[in-house]
């Protein structure tokens, strides 16, 4: 195992994983393999701890003898289909979103943000991670728009309520703004906007009211909307698109890396 050097300064420092992920160029866990694997060198040392201290700015790491200064910053949307899990790798082996960007000459990218197997529509990703951050960001990120079916027709009072909210599992689930889409026959559309981030939380909150989710649709992220992009397609976002949802972490335009 190579020797633990001291960092000093102010200079942000992060483990050697985690360095990685944030130049953009894999997620940890694949960092964390690559390290293992002897392909990585800090300041011409090959290095196998995922921890080791580096420091923004001075370390130079190399992955397979390239210096990597960071991988060119990407922010797409996806019109997630139904059915697809969002994730890099699945344990129980099923298809996965990174499956709609099959044959795409792309770099390593991150989901920001989640929807789970049943749930479809706009999901972003990225591998600028501060940027991503700032999306999910719970206090300061843009909200969430859902049109989701429902298998009742809900009342003005009941739509109040949602808003109003219901202690579930100990958590305060609301949302932001509930309103009546459309409604024939026992089913209802309801358009949910969140402005908050929990786990499974349109479900559980709609659960809690005694309400069942059909089907459950993301069609907006701050501003930005789903719009007519077809299932399972994708595209880049402009860079007006990108500094509307959050600033990017550094003055790179979208599609363009430090140097290129």
């Amino acid at each position: 195992m190579a020797t633990r050097k001291p960092v000093r300064g102010d200079a942000p420092r992060h483990g050697l994983a985690r360095a990685l992920s944030k130049l953009g160029l894999c997620s940890r866990t694949e960092a964390a393999r690559w390290i293992a694997a002897g392909r990585v060198r800090v300041d011409g040392r090959v290095v196998r701890d995922p921890e080791f201290p580096t420091v923004a700015g001075r370390s130079r790491i190399e992955v397979d003898g390239q210096p990597d200064a960071g991988a060119e910053r990407r922010y797409l949307m996806l019109n997630k289909p139904r059915g697809l899990v969002t994730t890099a790798r699945d344990e129980q082996g099923r298809d996965t979103v990174y499956r709609c960007l099959d044959g795409a000459d792309l770099p390593w990218l991150a989901p920001v943000g989640r929807l789970d197997k049943a749930s479809e529509g706009l999901l972003l990703l990225s591998n600028d991670p501060a940027w991503a951050a700032a999306i999910t960001d719970p206090a300061t990120g843009p909200s969430k728009t859902y049109h989701v079916q429902v298998d009742a027709i809900p009342d003005a009072a009941l739509l109040a309520r949602l808003e109003q909210g219901v202690p579930v599992d100990g958590e305060h689930l609301r949302a932001a703004r509930a309103q009546l889409l459309r409604s024939g026959g026992r089913n209802a559309w309801l358009e949910i906007t969140l402005d908050e981030g929990r786990n499974r939380q349109i479900r559980r909150l709609l659960e809690a009211f005694g309400l069942s989710t059909l089907r459950l649709v993301r069609v907006a992220v701050g501003e930005l909307p789903l719009g007519k992009l077809a299932k399972g397609a994708w595209r880049e976002l402009t860079p007006q698109e990108v500094s509307a949802l959050a600033p990017p972490s550094n003055a790179v335009s979208p599609g363009r890396g430090p140097g290129s």
